[in-house]
This record gives C-alpha cells, sequence and structure tokens, in this order.
C-alpha cells in the first residue's frame, strides 16, 4: 500500500468514521490532578463536544440491532422487527445508540450498518489504549421511519484485522430507542420512502412531490484517498499523487445529467497526520460522525414519475481515473403526494458553469519546499415544477463549491505542510420558501520530524455552516455551527510504543445558535494534556 512518507513511519494508520455521542466523559468528571508528564498506558475515554441527540419526554421503547465482536472482515447478518409498544410508525424520534470497547493495539476501523440495504449508520472506531477504553455513539435515524416500521435484515461490518501485533478486537452492541408520539410531541415530518441506491437503476413512485439523496462520501479504504487533500500532481516528488492533484467534488447525476454538486468533506482520521495522539480523546470535526451530503432533487421529479427506470448515480470528479478509494453509498428520500396518482411537471432549467480544479506545482529551489496551490470551483443551478393537488410548485436549487489550498514539503518529506479552505454554499427554493446554507471547512496544519525522530504536528480544524430560512422574503429560521478543533502532539518514532515519550495537547470547541440548538444556544470546550481531560467547560 502507498502511503504519504511521513504517516508510513506508523505504518497503515487511518481508515475511519462514524457518529460519536457527546455525552460527557466517560470515567465521569474530569480528574483534579494535574495531567501527567506523557502518556502511559491508559487515557480518558473519547468524547467530543457536540451536543447529546434530543429526546422528547415520551414513552418509549428499545430494541436490539447488534452485537459483535470484530476481528476480521466478516460481517454481522441478523434480523430487525419494529416494536409494538411505542406507536405502529409514527414516532416522535428513534434514536441509535453505539457501545464499543476495545483495549491493546489496534488501529482506526471503517464501520457501517445498514437495515434492508439502507445505510443508517456510518462510523468508525478510536484507536486504545493498552488497558482499553469504551465509547458511545448516537445519531437520530427518525428520518428513516418508512424503513424502520416493517422487518429488516440487518447487516453491519466494522472491518478488522487481529494478529500477534494488532491484538484489539472491537466489541459493539447497537440499540434502537423508540420515543412516542403523543400530546403535544407529534411525529416529525419523514420521508415516505427510503429507497437504497443499490444499483444505479432506480423506479421511483410516480407521485413523487419531492426527492432528496443523501450519500455518505468518505475518501478511505487504504491508499492515498484516505488524505486526498494532500495528493500533488503526477510528476511531482511527494509520496501520494493523483493526476490533477486534490481537488474532489461529489457529484449526483441522473440519466447522465449533472443534478448536484457538493464539496466533500475533509475528514481527518483518528490517525490522522501521522499522529495518533492528536486523538486518543478528542477527534477532529465529524472524524465519528460521518453525515451525509444531502441534495434536493425535486426539480428532476417530474422526468422521474413517468414509472420508467432511470439512473441515478454518484461520482467523485478529481478522482483518478480507474482509482479506488471512495465509498459513497446512497439514500433516496421520497414524500408522495397521497391525492395524486401521478404528479406531473417539468424540469425547467438547468444552467452549470465550466468546472475547473486545477493544481501548479512549484519545484523546490536550494535550501527551499516543494509547494503546490490548487483552486478549483463550480456552479450549477437546476429548476421545475410539479402540478401537486395543493398546486403548481416551483423549485429551483443552486449550488457552488469552491477550494483553495497551498502544499508545501521538504525533500524527505521530513517537513509537511498544508493550509486549505472549501466552501459550499447552497439555495433552494420550494415554492414560498427559501432555505440558504453556506458551509465553510478548513485545515491547517504542519508535521515536521526532527532531531532523534521527534515528530510534532501542530493542526487547526474548522466546521462551520449558516443557515437561514425565508418566507416571503422575512426570515422565519436560521442556525449557525462552529465546530473547531486545535491539537499540538509530539512523539518520538520508530520506536516501541512505551519509548515514544508522547505529549499532547488538544482543544475542542463546539457552537451551534438557533432553532437547531437545545435552548436556543449550546456552547462547549473540552480539553486535554497527555491524553487527560483539564477543561471540559459550558458556556449556554
Amino acid at each position: 500500500m502507498r502511503r504519504h512518507r511521513i504517516t508510513g513511519l506508523l505504518g497503515a494508520i487511518a481508515l475511519a468514521a462514524g457518529t460519536l455521542a457527546a455525552a460527557g466523559p466517560a470515567h465521569g468528571l474530569p480528574r483534579a490532578d494535574p495531567p501527567p508528564a506523557e502518556f502511559g498506558t491508559d487515557w480518558h475515554d473519547p468524547l467530543t463536544a457536540a451536543p447529546p441527540v434530543a429526546r422528547p419526554a415520551t414513552r418509549s421503547c428499545q430494541v436490539g440491532l447488534a452485537e459483535a465482536q470484530f476481528r476480521d472482515f466478516t460481517p454481522y447478518r441478523g434480523d430487525y422487527a419494529p416494536p409494538t409498544d411505542c406507536g405502529a410508525a409514527d414516532w416522535a424520534a428513534v434514536v441509535l445508540r453505539l457501545e464499543g470497547k476495545v483495549k491493546g493495539r489496534q488501529y482506526d476501523r471503517l464501520g457501517h450498518l445498514s437495515l434492508g440495504g439502507v445505510e443508517i449508520l456510518r462510523t468508525s472506531t478510536p484507536q486504545p489504549s493498552p488497558d482499553g477504553i469504551t465509547w458511545a455513539v448516537e445519531k437520530d435515524v427518525t428520518r428513516y421511519r418508512d424503513t424502520l416500521a416493517r422487518p429488516q435484515p440487518v447487516e453491519m461490518l466494522i472491518g478488522n484485522v487481529v494478529n500477534e501485533t494488532y491484538t484489539g478486537v472491537i466489541d459493539v452492541k447497537v440499540t434502537l430507542t423508540f420515543y412516542a408520539a403523543e400530546g403535544r410531541t407529534p411525529a416529525p415530518d419523514t420521508p415516505d420512502r427510503v429507497l437504497p441506491l443499490t444499483t444505479p437503476t432506480v423506479t421511483t413512485p410516480r407521485n413523487t412531490e419531492r426527492l432528496l439523496a443523501e450519500v455518505y462520501a468518505t475518501g478511505s479504504g487504504g491508499g492515498c484517498e484516505e488524505y486526498w487533500y494532500m495528493t500533488t500532481p503526477a510528476g511531482a516528488p511527494y509520496s501520494c499523487t493523483a493526476d490533477g492533484g486534490p481537488h474532489r467534488e461529489v457529484r449526483v447525476l441522473v440519466d447522465g445529467r449533472l443534478a448536484g454538486i457538493a464539496a466533500p468533506f475533509p475528514t481527518v482520521w483518528t490517525g490522522g497526520w501521522s499522529n495518533p495522539f492528536l486523538w486518543y480523546v478528542t477527534p477532529g470535526p465529524r472524524a465519528f460522525d460521518v453525515q451525509p451530503i444531502r441534495y434536493d432533487l425535486t426539480p428532476y421529479a417530474a422526468l422521474l414519475n413517468d414509472g420508467r427506470p432511470h439512473r441515478i448515480e454518484v461520482t467523485v470528479a478529481g478522482l483518478p481515473a480507474g482509482q479506488s478509494g471512495w465509498s459513497t453509498p446512497t439514500n433516496l428520500l421520497l414524500w408522495q403526494d397521497e391525492a395524486r396518482q401521478v404528479v406531473t411537471g417539468a424540469l425547467t432549467r438547468h444552467e452549470e458553469s465550466a468546472p475547473s480544479g486545477h493544481s501548479r506545482w512549484t519545484p523546490a529551489g536550494p535550501g527551499e519546499q516543494h509547494r503546490v496551490d490548487t483552486e478549483g470551483d463550480h456552479r450549477v443551478t437546476v429548476a421545475g415544477y410539479l402540478n401537486t393537488s395543493r398546486g403548481r410548485v416551483a423549485t429551483t436549487v443552486t449550488r457552488s463549491v469552491h477550494h483553495t489550498s497551498v502544499h508545501r514539503w521538504t525533500e524527505g518529506e521530513s517537513r509537511d505542510a498544508l493550509t486549505a479552505t472549501w466552501t459550499d454554499r447552497e439555495s433552494v427554493t420550494h415554492g414560498p420558501t427559501t432555505t440558504r446554507t453556506d458551509r465553510t471547512y478548513t485545515m491547517d496544519g504542519e508535521t515536521t520530524l526532527g532531531a532523534g525522530d521527534r515528530l510534532r504536528t501542530v493542526l487547526a480544524l474548522g466546521d462551520r455552516a449558516d443557515t437561514v430560512t425565508l418566507r416571503g422574503g422575512r426570515t422565519v429560521d436560521a442556525s449557525r455551527l462552529d465546530d473547531r478543533y486545535t491539537g499540538d502532539a509530539t512523539y518520538t518514532a520508530n520506536v516501541p510504543r512505551d519509548q515514544r515519550h508522547a505529549v499532547a495537547t488538544t482543544s475542542a470547541r463546539y457552537r451551534l445558535y438557533g432553532s437547531q440548538a437545545p435552548g436556543g444556544c449550546y456552547d462547549r470546550t473540552v480539553a486535554t494534556a497527555q491524553g487527560t481531560v483539564t477543561v471540559d467547560r459550558r458556556r449556554c
């Protein structure tokens, strides 16, 4: 397996993603004692600063979904049946919880969980301590009500390797908790149908009036696409090259026509940047929360409503032809007009800018660094209308993505740095309502290998989003997300674990304001030193 040279000091490292619950320190309150001088054989269980999943105060029922120990690449298979004591299907909420434990030595491992072919969770494991860790993953899965309402086959896999060196067996248990819709707690609006896109060809119900696609896009599975954002153009003297460089774009096509674009999130897995000591307790944004990219395909609903099979495909632009490394499981979420057998309409507009994505390599002069400058952008607007039982409803979707980055490294890659920004701006007008979302992802870091094989990584990551909903030109809803991570970790490479003399400080702050936050405001900071939680502060 070809590897980034500094990353190769640890061997095959990152293979991760998931959704870690932010329920607070698993060991209870942070210790009052000063942190140790360096990492030992045990540290605090992983946690994030993100808010816990909201749970209504109504009657609840719990159903076991999976329980397995993963030692290899054998999937767990079982059967699911919905509960009978919390309503037939119109639940107020459904919360998935995964509880895991692992000890010894192990890398982070990518995992997924599906019901009836519908992927409902994409997750991964944190890397363990010799003494062992436990962690919990929670996710609101209420939107999969259509799938959850019927008995389904269950499949789960966290691919793992266990041998004399990598001893960690991943032990997990997954449950679903259903909350009844009762009193003043109604069932939310959820899709009438959820269809897994197991093949490119799909036939949708003829009365579809709203259509979304969700894509769990991850660059993973080994090789350079695990850290695609650091690849360089072919010809540059770097250990990971990818023809045109690091620009990637996740696209959805309907019958061969571009229907949606998005910037993939630049996930840093928990072995990323050659330094697992950065992530043992506080992962970077989304490292344990693989959120699907969502696309509004409603302008294409009229074309799909003809009762014939159509092709809906997902591609990753920028990925060298014939190269693997990306996983894009996709679900279609459909709302139906129950008062119509067939909903007619038309696609009225399709405009696309010329996509750009290019990198320029500047060779290093004497005593200088190599440099790759990358820039890419693309814009798409699609519009259509549907003749629903409530009258004609028009939908216009505009989305634009932009990416800039500067990558610098020395000969031999003993110094390797990246500064990058991705923006993804989306506007959806559906009838009188417009929702605008501006997303910004940032990465600024450097890894150096110095005297005595001391490897140091300093890194800052950002995940920000502003969303506003307008009706008749007036703001009716708004929210703001700002999730940031900073870390500084140093250890001695190429020695046994007990001789690494590792030190690390990290800080994660998650801020959420507006309608999506509990009480309208959520602000939590978690900081660590040498695996000990030193700060766990809430400001709202």
